[in-house]
């Protein structure tokens, strides 16, 4: 019976190696909330460490370790990234971390006009250069020199 169990607990233990693992008896990491906004609602919110949203929306984060940053999004405005830190308090109470600033507030300006060479430029047809004589029977005389009539 000794040998069962030695022999058992052997290859439990050899076969381990690549497939056992302590990370299940770890405690999962701490998290923060983080309240995304706009101005205009609606943007799309994209945190550095991973998660994102389209505002107004809230993400919980794994307490990141530094700072990171929230990067902002909408059709016909100008993107934005905001930086967002990290305090840690008390370290042996992971809710004592805090983010600044929360909520995170992007206000989005309008995008402005494409550059000059961006846009289509419109061409209208040039008129061709050049004198024409006046009609006949006009009352101003032909601009061409010498062919004026005489009084």
């Amino acid at each position: 019976m000794r040998r069962v169990i030695a022999i058992a607990v052997a290859g439990t233990s050899l076969a381990g190696c690549s497939s056992f693992s302590l990370d299940a008896f770890r405690p999962a990491p701490p998290t923060v909330q983080v309240q995304l906004d706009s101005i205009p609602p609606g943007a799309d919110a994209l945190t550095s460490v991973g998660p994102g949203c389209k505002t107004p929306c809230s993400v919980a984060l794994p307490a990141p370790d530094s700072g990171f940053t929230v990067s902002f999004t909408l059709n016909k405005f100008q993107p934005m990234t905001i930086p967002v830190q990290v305090i840690r308090g008390d370290s042996t109470d992971p809710a004592s971390t805090t983010l600044d600033p929360n909520p995170v507030v992007a206000q989005l300006q309008p995008a402005g006009p494409p550059p000059k060479a961006a846009r289509k430029k419109v061409l209208k047809p040039k008129k061709p250069k050049g004198t024409a004589a006046a009609p006949a029977g006009s009352p101003f005389p032909d601009p061409a020199p010498g062919s004026a009539p005489s009084r």
